[in-house]
């Protein structure tokens, strides 16, 4: 009787040790997944110790993933080191990196930044999806989560439309290829985080996220446990799908100082 092999998860974007690409790595790792992990620098090596520290299997690939090539070598670390790729979480993705003059606003937006802000959040994703989905299909097993946002799909701010609008293609893509690769028992789905305390993240976050209903900001590993969950066997007739963590942010219809304190039920 031939033993399966434990569940082989690429999470890309997972370069920050406060990010959520390396706490769903963390967390799919302490499940018992190999892990390869994904990042434009060679500090995807120091998150790669860190986890195999915790006795997680973990490789680490540096990969500009806009170019197919570098895609290819990260599911091939995938395949030689751990011999498949089970669950793809992509999570790789910014707002704009344009200059502190450029605008990003529809007037002021400049067509090369539109371009690359694209490949960024959304090329990425798509070429990803494709380097995984036949040997997914062949096996008829598969779980990809798309790390989208809150913006573009169901809200926006002001001053990043190609960032929105990538965003919003992330879900599209989701639903697509989720029809797409149904029948061989691959789910495709997408969370969309809000006001997430990174360290990335700035004083006006933190304080929009002070602003939801909930009160403050999520963490990174409030998203990973949405992502384990979709990545994870109880989520197999979940597909297409858009899960929102964001603290009820975007269904609250009063905002700052106008929000109503909460609601104290009576008591018997």
């Amino acid at each position: 009787m031939t033993t399966q092999r434990r569940r082989v998860a690429i999470v890309t974007g997972a370069g920050s040790a406060q990010g959520i690409g390396f706490a769903a790595a963390r967390l799919l790792g302490a499940g018992g997944s190999a892990v390869v992990i994904t990042s434009t620098t060679d500090r995807i090596f120091e998150r790669v110790a860190e986890l195999r520290a915790a006795g997680i299997r973990a490789e680490g690939v540096v990969a500009d993933l806009t170019d197919r090539a570098d895609v290819d070598a990260v599911v091939g670390r995938a395949s030689d080191a751990f011999g498949g790729t089970d669950i793809l979480v992509n999570n790789a993705g910014m707002t704009s990196v344009s200059g502190a003059n450029a605008s990003g606003a529809i007037d002021g937006l400049a067509l090369a930044d539109w371009h690359a802000s694209l490949d960024r959040n959304l090329t990425t994703s798509f070429l990803m999806i494709r380097a995984v989905a036949g040997t997914m299909q062949d096996a008829g097993y598969g779980r990809i989560v798309n790390v989208s946002s809150v913006s573009g799909p169901v809200a926006a701010y002001a001053g990043d439309v190609a960032y929105h609008a990538a965003k919003a293609g992330v879900v599209g893509l989701t639903r697509a290829v989720a029809i797409d690769m149904a029948a061989a028992g691959v789910t495709v789905n997408a969370v969309a985080p809000g006001w997430i305390d990174t360290a990335s993240a700035s004083d006006h976050e933190r304080a929009m996220g002070a602003a939801t209903p909930v009160g403050r900001s999520g963490t990174a590993d409030e998203v990973a446990n949405a992502i384990a969950f979709l990545a994870g066997d109880g989520a197999s007739y979940i597909t297409g799908q858009l899960i929102t963590v964001d603290g009820a942010n975007s269904i609250s219809e009063e905002r700052g100082r106008w929000r109503t304190p909460a609601y104290s039920f009576p008591r018997a």
